[in-house]
């Protein structure tokens, strides 16, 4: 940054001086009261005088401020700074200013701002990941899909430059969505956000092979070495060559990764079968805990190759999906089971996230919880996209820079939050019932209130009332509470209605108790609907069950 005027003299600088400002991802978000993290790196062969502030969008208030006055001998070399701004007002659409009114040039580099208040103090931020941990998720995958690919290899995601100190990162361009990234959001942080919500990490590695360009199998092994590094950095001691590296990143106990994906959607390409099988016995021979995902489908016939898990991706209409509730009926009971790790309704059902598309993905998923013997694990896809860049539509949660929302996909999601380590009870529908009805039902226990419950789930599709007569049997008289029960309903008034930054919750779920609750009762549907009944099982007559 050249300063051209002066704070004296005939070339005299405005008021509040000159520079750079930078807006960030369409606005910052500054709060009244709130403080931020402001770090850069400074170099000038003069002395400085310059302004750190946050302003308001319109760069005409200074929401806070503070300064970095120092002589040429101190910041001669590399410099790094780092202040706490407490801001004095509130811009949702702030922008961080470097102001200067001495002639000279200085050079900024990797300047940062970042909340004080994160996500279990690790830099995530709280709303959003307060919205994950809502969903209670049993893993996370990462770094993403195509991501992990890239339309070519150079632009591959590279776990190894994406940790150590941020500044030292040089970052990538994301090919395949068009964007470049710091990388400030590297292997290693995926690994703590996994930490932080108590779940398992899933992590997704580039096998030599993108869109457009593969390594043969016989040249693969400096990529398997390197992943076999990944290892060491995520689950090694602290003093090993790469466990030291993650210890000194603040992190000496080894993370807990269990499973990997060899590749994302590369069953078809020329070299992935062989160069999936040295990395899979490379893998096994080190780590023979890890359980490996391969990317060839094995839910029809079986795989021609080892693995432990399959990965099953599919993105099609609301109809189409809803009709795939049997998909996995007739798959081999031995054998992989399936991870079906990217699903969702897209085109022009879903919008950016309708009611309609949740009510197809709410029929596919208790088709894949009533196969759970054969489906280990399912997560939509894509989670997250800030409404001001979408690159793909929908997302379960969208943001800005300071507000956020589910989609009704999203709410779906919460219906099979309890899912996870629950038992699956079987369910018999009458022959004779509408093909837009699909149910399922587990029994759970809850956290919260100490509870046991039943859980039926009903997805109505159609466009008629419908009316549900629940019959359990095999229960003892009076296992089912007549009050503690509650019916919880998805549902809107049109088939294409969304959610908004205005109205939020326009398409949430809607609960209401339940009296009279036994094991005999019966529930009315709404028109393409979810309907969720929990009936609360009496302590002393559950454990019949």
């Amino acid at each position: 940054m050249e300063t051209l005027c002066d704070s004296e003299g005939s070339n005299q600088c405005p008021a509040g001086g000159v520079g750079v400002y930078n807006p960030g991802y369409w606005g910052m978000n500054i709060e009244e009261g709130e403080s931020y993290h402001v770090v850069l790196w400074v170099r000038s062969t003069g002395a400085v005088n310059l302004s750190i502030s946050f302003t308001s969008s319109d760069g005409l208030n200074i929401l806070a401020a503070s300064s970095i006055v120092a002589s040429s001998f101190e910041i001669q070399d590399w410099t790094k700074k780092e202040f706490i701004l407490k801001a004095a007002a509130t811009d949702h659409y702030a922008r961080l200013s470097v102001t200067s009114s001495k002639k000279g040039i200085v050079w900024l580099d990797q300047i940062s701002a970042m909340p004080v208040d994160t996500f279990k103090g690790h830099g995530f931020r709280k709303g959003l990941a307060s919205m994950l941990a809502d969903l209670k998720p049993a893993f996370i995958r990462f770094p993403g899909g195509c991501f992990v690919e890239g339309v070519w290899l150079r632009n591959a995601f590279p776990w190894r430059q994406s940790i150590g100190p941020w500044e030292e990162r040089p970052g990538h361009f994301g090919d395949v969505w068009g964007y470049w990234t710091d990388d400030g959001l590297g292997f290693y942080e995926f690994l703590q956000l996994a930490e932080d919500l108590n779940t398992l990490p899933i992590w997704v590695f580039n096998n030599g092979i993108s869109h457009t360009d593969e390594v043969s199998t016989s040249t693969i092994l400096p990529f398997i070495l390197d992943i076999l590094n990944g290892f060491e950095f995520a689950r090694g001691p602290s003093n090993s060559t790469w466990g030291s590296v993650r210890a000194a990143m603040g992190h000496p106990d080894p993370f807990n990764l269990k499973y990997v994906a060899i590749g994302n959607e590369d069953c078809g390409k020329q070299y992935y079968r062989g160069n999936y099988i040295k990395f899979y016995y490379a893998i096994k021979l080190a780590y023979p805990d890890i359980q490996i995902i391969s990317n060839c489908d094995g839910s029809s016939t079986p795989l021609d190759h080892p693995a432990d898990l399959y990965d099953y991706h599919i993105y099609t209409s609301a109809s189409n999906i809803f009709s795939m509730v049997h998909k996995f009926d007739n798959t081999p009971r031995s054998g992989p089971k399936a991870f079906v790790s990217e699903y969702a309704v897209t085109g022009t059902d879903a919008g950016h996230g309708s009611l309609l598309a949740a009510i197809g993905e709410a029929g596919f998923l208790i088709g894949l919880e009533t196969n759970s013997d054969v489906v280990e694990m399912a997560s939509y896809a894509p989670l997250f996209v800030n409404a001001n860049n979408r690159r793909w539509n929908p997302d379960a949660i969208v943001f800005d820079s300071w507000q956020q929302y589910g989609t009704p996909s999203y709410w779906v999601q919460q219906f099979f939050r309890e899912s996870s380590g629950a038992v699956l009870l079987p369910v018999t529908i009458q022959e004779n019932a509408t093909s837009a009805l699909v149910a399922s039902a587990i029994r759970w226990s809850s956290l919260e209130d100490g509870e046991d419950y039943i859980r039926v789930k009903a997805v109505n599709f159609g466009s008629s009332l419908l009316t549900l007569d629940i019959s359990i049997s095999g229960l003892p008289v009076g296992s089912i509470r007549s009050s503690g029960s509650k019916k919880t309903i998805l549902t809107s008034d049109n088939l294409m209605d969304e959610n908004s930054f205005d109205k939020p919750q326009k398409i949430a779920p809607r609960a209401t108790a339940v009296e009279n609750s036994g094991t005999d009762m019966n529930i009315s549907l709404p028109p393409h609907s979810v309907t969720v009944l929990d009936l609360q099982l009496d302590h002393v007559m559950h454990s019949a069950i």
